[in-house]
């Protein structure tokens, strides 16, 4: 897949500990954009955050959260990316989804085993 120049970019913030059904939130979201066929996903834990709730969650040793935040972020082309949101807004209850433009520069992947 080629992907360059201007794109979209899907930024979504949860919580550690949410879930569809008995599936972690996060995962569930990167394998539905893998389904959807987008360029790609990446799930980061964050280390200390507080949202809507205003309750802080830290990795500090003195107030260990058992709900850390958790940031995916899917890049891909506008049309994929508009098609992909109502999947979203199906999913998360609690947390936050921001989709702004980006520019790439540089997309490139592995070759896939065999391909070589």
């Amino acid at each position: 897949m080629k992907l360059e120049g201007a794109q979209r970019r899907v930024t979504i913030f949860i919580g550690e500990h949410d879930h569809h059904g008995h599936t972690p939130l996060a995962t569930e979201i990167v394998q539905r954009a893998h389904a959807a066929g987008l360029a790609g996903a990446t799930v980061v834990r964050g280390v200390e955050g507080f949202g809507a709730s205003n309750h802080v969650h830290t990795t500090r040793i003195l107030s260990l959260s058992d709900d850390l935040p958790m940031v995916i972020v899917i890049i891909d082309n506008h049309a994929s990316i508009d098609a992909f949101l109502p999947q979203l807004d199906e999913l998360i209850t609690e947390g936050l989804v921001i989709v702004d433009d980006v520019h790439v520069v540089k997309y490139v992947g592995r070759p896939a085993p065999g391909d070589q």
